[in-house]
Formats: C-alpha cells, sequence, structure tokens
C-alpha cells in the first residue's frame, strides 16, 4: 500500500505506516455510537450551587491563586473568520446590487455599530474614494463588503476571529484576543501577578497575534495592574490526519502525495499536553464580552475553579490514604461513595469488589486528570450535550457527546438528545497534575474510538475525512468531570458578524 517515497513523507510529518493503516481502518469500519444510560440534569450529573456555597468556592480559589500555583488560560485561535461573514460572501456573489434579505439588511442597518466602523470607513475612502455613508447612498453596497472582507481593505474574510474588532470603548476597540488578556487578569492572575495566557493559532498567523499581544500588554497590563505572559502553539503535523479515497485506499494528491488533514481540535490535547502548569482554564476565543458585562463570566470562572480546587483536595487526600495501605473498609465506602455520587463514576458490580481489589480500582479512577464544566440551560444553540455514558471497561461517568455519536435512529437516545436540559460551551477548568505533582499524560486519556469521519472533496473527487476525537469530547473522556450549572449570561458566542450587534456585544 505504501511506497518509499509514502514512508518518508510520514517520517517527516512526525508519524508512521501503522498509525495510517490504523486510521484507514477507522474510516473504512466508522464510530461506534457510545451507549447512553440518561441525559446528565441537575440533580443527575449537574450540581446546581447554592448562592450561599458561591461565596466559599471563590474565597478557595482566590486563596489558591496566591499561593504560588500556576495557572494558564487555554485559547483555541487557529479558526478562521470566514464563516462569520458566509452571508456578506454570498451577496457580493450575487446579482443584487443593493441588500435584499433580512442578514444583509441587518448588516447596513447597524454599520456604525461594529467596532471595525472606523477601520472600514478608511479602507472605503482609501480605495473608492468615498466613506461608507457616501458608498451606501450611491448604491454602492459591494463595494463596502468589499473592503470588509478582501485583502485590499481589512481582509476580515481570510483573518481568524480573534483578531477582528469586536467592542468599541469610549477610546478604542478590542479584538477577541485582547478581550481574553483582558478576562485572565481578573481570574487567572498568579501570586507574583502574572497573566499566562496560551493561544493556538495557524502558522500563516502566528506573528500578526504575536505582535497584536506585545503592543497591547502594556495597556492592558496598567489597566489592570497584571504582568502578561502570552505563548502561541500550532497544531502539530503529526496530528494530521489521513484522507481516503472512495475505494478506501489513502487519497492522492495529483503528485501522487497522500493527502492529510488536520486532526480538528481534538488534535490540540498535544498542544495541552505540553503546557507546564497546575490549572488550566480553556474556552473559544469568539466567547467574549466587554468589560462592563464581565462581571458573571468572572464571578463563574471562580465558582467553576474553587470547585476543581476543592474537588481535588479531596481526591488528592483520598489518593494519599490508599497509598498508604492504612485504610478501613468504612473508609473505602466513603470513597466509593465519592466516585459515584460527586464524581458520577460507577460500576454496576462495584459490591463485588472488597479490600484491597477495591483499593486498586479506586486508585486507578481516582488517579487521573480532573476536568470542571460550565453547563447552561438548552435554548437551542449548537453544542455539546451532557450525559451520562457507558464506556468499554463497564463504568458510567459524565461525558459531553456530539450529536454524531449518539445513535439518533433510537427513539429512546434520540429523545434523550432532543429533550437534554443543558449543554455545553466550551467552559472548562482542568487540574493536569498527580497528587505527587507531577503532568498527567494527557493523550493516555483519550477515548480513540470517539472520532469523527466527514465526507469532504477535493479538485471535485470525493474522500472520507477523519476527526481526531474532540477535544472536550473523547480526547477528555477518561478524565473524571464534574458538570456544574452556570448562567447563560456567560455564553456569548459570535457565529456571525451580525451577533455583534446584539446587547452583549455593545458598549454600556
Amino acid at each position: 500500500m505504501f511506497d518509499e517515497k509514502d514512508l518518508e513523507q510520514f517520517k517527516k510529518k512526525g508519524t508512521d505506516a501503522e498509525t495510517v493503516k490504523e486510521q484507514l481502518e477507522l474510516i473504512k469500519n466508522g464510530f461506534p455510537f457510545l451507549e447512553l444510560e440518561s441525559a446528565a440534569s441537575i440533580g443527575n450529573g449537574i450540581m446546581a450551587v447554592e448562592e450561599s456555597q458561591c461565596s466559599d468556592y471563590i474565597k478557595t480559589w482566590d486563596t489558591y491563586c496566591s499561593s504560588g500555583h500556576s495557572i494558564t488560560k487555554f485559547v483555541p485561535a487557529s479558526g478562521a473568520a470566514s464563516r462569520m461573514f458566509k452571508d456578506l460572501f454570498a451577496f457580493l456573489e450575487s446579482s443584487n446590487s443593493a441588500p435584499t434579505t433580512p442578514f444583509e439588511n441587518t448588516f447596513f442597518e447597524g454599520i456604525e455599530k461594529f467596532a471595525f466602523y472606523n477601520d472600514l470607513n478608511d479602507a472605503c475612502l482609501k480605495n473608492d474614494g468615498g466613506s461608507i455613508k457616501d458608498l451606501i447612498a450611491s448604491g454602492q453596497h459591494k463595494a463596502v463588503v468589499s473592503n470588509l472582507l478582501e485583502a485590499k481593505g481589512l481582509n476580515y474574510g481570510s483573518l481568524p476571529k480573534g483578531l477582528l474588532k469586536f467592542h468599541s470603548y469610549s477610546t478604542t476597540s478590542r479584538t477577541p484576543l485582547e478581550e481574553h488578556m483582558a478576562e485572565g487578569a481578573m481570574y487567572a492572575s498568579g501570586a507574583d501577578g502574572t497573566v499566562h495566557i496560551h493561544f493556538t493559532v495557524s502558522p500563516e498567523h502566528r506573528e500578526l497575534f504575536k505582535s497584536l499581544s506585545d503592543n497591547c500588554a502594556k495597556t492592558l497590563s496598567k489597566r489592570f495592574g497584571t504582568a502578561y505572559s502570552i505563548s502561541f502553539s500550532e497544531q502539530k503535523p503529526s496530528t494530521d490526519t489521513v484522507a481516503a479515497a472512495s475505494d478506501g485506499t489513502p487519497f492522492r494528491n495529483s503528485d501522487g502525495s497522500i493527502l492529510f488533514r488536520p486532526g480538528g481540535h481534538g488534535a490540540l490535547i498535544e498542544n495541552l499536553n505540553d503546557l507546564d502548569t497546575d490549572i488550566v482554564f480553556i474556552k473559544n476565543i469568539d466567547n467574549v464580552v466587554p468589560d462592563h458585562l464581565k462581571a458573571d463570566t468572572i464571578t463563574n470562572k471562580k465558582l467553576l475553579a474553587g470547585i476543581l480546587v476543592t474537588i481535588q483536595n479531596k481526591v488528592f487526600d483520598y489518593l494519599r490514604l490508599l497509598d498508604s495501605g492504612k485504610y478501613t473498609d468504612a473508609q473505602l465506602k466513603q470513597i466509593s461513595d465519592f466516585m459515584s455520587k460527586t464524581l458520577c463514576c460507577r460500576r454496576k458490580d462495584i459490591g463485588s469488589l472488597q479490600g484491597k481489589h477495591l483499593a486498586e480500582w479506586l486508585q486507578s479512577k481516582l488517579n487521573r486528570p480532573i476536568r470542571v464544566c460550565g453547563m447552561v440551560k438548552n435554548v437551542g444553540e449548537p453544542g455539546g450535550g451532557p450525559f451520562m455514558a457507558y464506556n468499554s471497561d463497564g463504568t458510567v461517568s459524565l461525558q459531553i457527546l456530539e450529536s454524531s455519536q449518539i445513535d439518533l435512529s433510537d427513539e429512546r437516545k434520540k429523545e434523550m438528545f432532543t429533550q437534554g436540559t443543558h449543554f455545553n460551551p466550551v467552559d472548562l477548568v482542568c487540574a493536569v497534575r498527580n497528587y505527587k505533582g507531577a503532568p498527567f499524560n494527557l493523550p493516555q486519556y483519550v477515548d480513540k474510538a470517539t472520532g469523527f469521519i466527514s465526507s469532504k472533496s477535493k479538485n471535485g473527487r470525493e474522500l472520507k475525512a477523519l476527526e481526531l476525537p474532540g477535544l472536550w469530547n473523547g480526547a477528555m473522556s477518561d478524565w473524571n468531570t464534574i458538570f456544574v450549572e452556570v448562567p447563560l449570561t456567560t455564553f456569548n458566542p459570535v457565529k456571525t458578524v451580525n451577533d455583534l450587534l446584539r446587547p452583549q456585544h455593545q458598549p454600556a
């Protein structure tokens, strides 16, 4: 199947023939659906924290921050913004010279409210000799959109979301990158007053991200009284996955080389694994708000982190006890109850394990990374759902699942999915060191049987693409997990450019 040129290509990518064969087999055979016990809900896998408890958890987090621990914000930021402007690209390609759809009308009616308005106006003056108002008045709507999306103007159609101006302030404006830096200063500052933020970016945009972060760090440091340590990484070539042709063989380019494609955000588990840190916050690049609306986000980030530290402390105490061998049957029962009731990790035959055998099983399950995931009430937004799912070892645990992982032809499971009360807005706080202070090897906890296969095309030829288990889905399948309800006010994504006209993204 592979010749010497193929093997040399594999070597350069950091992969090997065996891995490629395994990936082709996965594409051929597909992935099994996950077996579900139930959708998670309040009282069944999702914590609802009483208001009286919140302050204690927040104090726990503030104490942790001041105790010399390392904290990092991890922000996947390589995604292009092109989908934000899908409707405007369609307008450019249409035969219409003026807006006709509700989306187009909303865009032009609210155009002065966008944070990039002044930059766009300057581009219109430079390239077309008229202001935005002049061009619209003379029916040159497409000239305005062209200056927004194309390289001659702001080039927003080709830039990543993290570099676009989202929010206006009295004397300036901010991109999502800058908003994440501002947000980090409010809940992720260490004892030395430094905020560590790591962005995963695409190679072609790395210098743009670095330049912007360097330029704004001084201003934001002065504004929030913190220092910044900003780092970047790219998705590793070794995590790219092979594409398959319709006959199941490797899809080959015109030059005979095998086509590899990015493996999806699940590949970022490798980038996460490279961080030297105790605690990691994970949040999408576009889920940010201006400063005057950040209070709910900050409170709930600290809440999640306080819960994480509280759970971690208890886990570490139990692991040290198990390590000592000096435990009683009553203590083993206490730890077992903690596993099932707090971590929601259960096995039906737990009663058959006693003494040393029970202790060994509890230790194997407790000694793994921990994540606390915010869950918001389901209001129809896309996102992974929280479920109690069966694992390959027969245990049941909390999992964040996408619809493609669920057999929706099964009416019972379809009902679980469609009637789920909550969804995951990508709001995670993670503990990635063990009770002895050593980092976990995160790829060890990936469930490789939870990837995705999609149909694509290249140069008119159909192909099958393999996506690795999602970062907060199968890539964290074997982590200990806590789901916590957080308010919908903490979830303000920008999926289209017109979302920036929502009150959540406008000045006070």
